[in-house]
């Protein structure tokens, strides 16, 4: 009904409700007139035809991340199956869709746009709003570090083609550093944690629950946020191959409602939420909620609009000026806006 509501704002279909309000319309303009909006409606509104019992969705999540929090939030009771399969880093979600082996997934704009350079076969249809506060460059506590500047020379993780590769990257620049000045290593999260634990590395650009266990158990000290460096857009990945399935398209565009209302509900549920991440992460409810209490804006997932498709090109221009790509960039042709009116009506 909703999406009907978005048509009749149309000038076509505003027009045939005020020729339906003419006092002298004939029986059979009336009965045109009626049959043209019931038309536009069917084509506007949801298809409700769809039995998705039988639909099974192979959907990538990050420890602490969409699971439990359709979970905690009530919107878990989905009319199709979802076999989740879990990847820590957007790399990993978009090769997945690459080979056929996920249906959908979510990660920064970062290996979104390698996988533009590469003609992956992967669509990008929605973004979240996460925190930034969240992403950091950390420092030991022992280490002679109080600014990027100090890393000329240093021993400095991240993760290769993520977040953390961007706003490093930008911070040395600042800085007037580059990669060449400092030892820079490309770990996983779960390894560059297990480093950092070790003191192998000085300081580590690192994202989500991770970052939170280096300052809470070794007392990582925090140089950087990547508050003024990244743009705070998240795009969720597709699979093109489901996209072109109606009954997966459908049941794509059904949980991508339930995430954008749980998104929403972690504003308001928030210690709910840590208590259901807890469980999956084992990061203290205290530490998650303390994160949260000092987030740098509310969560989100919002359609896609012009000013995302600018914040993702500006990325790609950069890591090509950077030289970390071998060539441009255009990544405009993967966003797919299917369900941009899906998600700005239920928002």
């Amino acid at each position: 009904m909703q999406a009907c509501f978005s048509t009749l704002a149309s000038a076509r279909t505003l027009g045939t409700v005020q020729a339906m309000q003419n006092p002298n319309l004939t029986r059979r303009q009336w009965l045109l007139a009626t049959a043209a909006l019931s038309s536009l409606a069917a084509q506007a509104a949801p298809s409700t035809s769809l039995d998705l019992r039988g639909v099974t969705l192979r959907v990538g999540t990050y420890k602490g991340l969409w699971r439990p929090l359709l979970q905690a939030s009530g919107q878990a009771d989905t009319p199709y199956k979802i076999d989740w399969r879990e990847f820590n880093n957007g790399v990993l979600h978009i090769e997945a869709i690459n080979g056929d082996a996920l249906d959908l997934g979510s990660g920064s704009e970062i290996p979104a746009v390698f996988a533009a350079r590469q003609k992956a076969s992967v669509r990008f249809v929605a973004v979240t709003h996460e925190d930034l506060n969240n992403q950091a460059t950390l420092a030991r506590k022992d280490a002679p570090i109080r600014s990027i500047a100090d890393f000329k020379g240093k021993r400095i993780g991240y993760v290769r083609a993520t977040t953390a590769h961007y706003y490093l990257a930008k911070q040395l620049a600042e800085a007037g550093l580059s990669f060449g000045d400092i030892d820079a290593v490309s770990l996983s999260p779960a390894d560059g944690l297990s480093a950092f634990a070790r003191g192998d590395l000085d300081a580590w650009a690192i994202y989500g629950y991770n970052g939170q266990l280096a300052r809470t158990q070794y007392g990582a000290r925090t140089i950087k946020t990547a508050v003024g460096y990244l743009s705070g857009n998240f795009p969720i990945y597709a699979n093109p191959r489901t996209l072109d399935d109606a009954p997966r398209s459908a049941a794509i565009g059904d949980l991508l409602q339930r995430l954008q209302k749980s998104f929403a509900w972690i504003n308001t549920h928030y210690l709910a939420y840590a208590q259901a991440q807890s469980a999956e992460t084992r990061v203290p409810v205290g530490d998650l909620v303390e994160l949260f209490n000092r987030r740098s804006g509310d969560y989100s997932l919002a359609a896609v609009d012009e000013t995302v498709l600018r914040s993702h090109q500006d990325v790609a221009d950069t890591f090509l000026k950077l030289g970390v790509l071998d060539g441009p960039a255009a990544v405009r042709p993967l966003w797919d806006r299917r369900f941009d009116n899906l998600l700005r009506q239920s928002a």
